[in-house]
């Protein structure tokens, strides 16, 4: 059981990072939806719509209506699946790379502005060793 220090931690940056999180997005150009799509894509290479729906946690129904709207944008393209002709994937198309890429320049932009704005030097490097600290909490099982 944890205790209540660590609690009222756990509560207050749960709710630190959802606002900040929420304002990251708002530089966003492309719905989130989307951008995770293209994300998963990059990350991971070509994938099946099915294997998209499975990854993003959606029913393949809603993930074929997000690769229809990125294809009708051309930042995804359709290929024959290598080993099953009743399958095709989708992955990144040039123009879906550089998009993701503008929107991943625009997020960290915004970020990057208003640490620089808002933080005096010291609490920048406080928040530099906090960011080691949160990834490892984001890795933990």
């Amino acid at each position: 059981m944890p205790t209540s220090e660590a609690a009222a931690l756990a509560a207050e940056l749960r709710t630190a990072m959802g606002k900040l999180t929420r304002r990251v997005k708002h530089e966003d150009r492309i719905p989130l939806g989307q951008v995770a799509v293209l994300g998963a894509l990059d990350r991971d290479g070509a994938m099946t719509t099915s294997d998209l729906a499975a990854d993003q946690r959606v029913r393949p129904q809603s993930m074929a209506r997000v690769v229809g709207l990125l294809m009708e944008q051309n930042l995804i393209t359709r290929r024959a699946h290598p080993t099953d002709g009743r399958k095709s994937l989708v992955e990144l198309s040039d123009a879906g790379r550089a998009a993701l890429e503008a929107e991943r320049g625009r997020r960290a932009g915004w970020l990057a502005q208003a640490i620089e704005a808002e933080l005096t030097d010291e609490e920048q490097a406080l928040l530099a060793r906090s960011a080691t600290l949160l990834e490892r909490l984001a890795t933990r099982h």
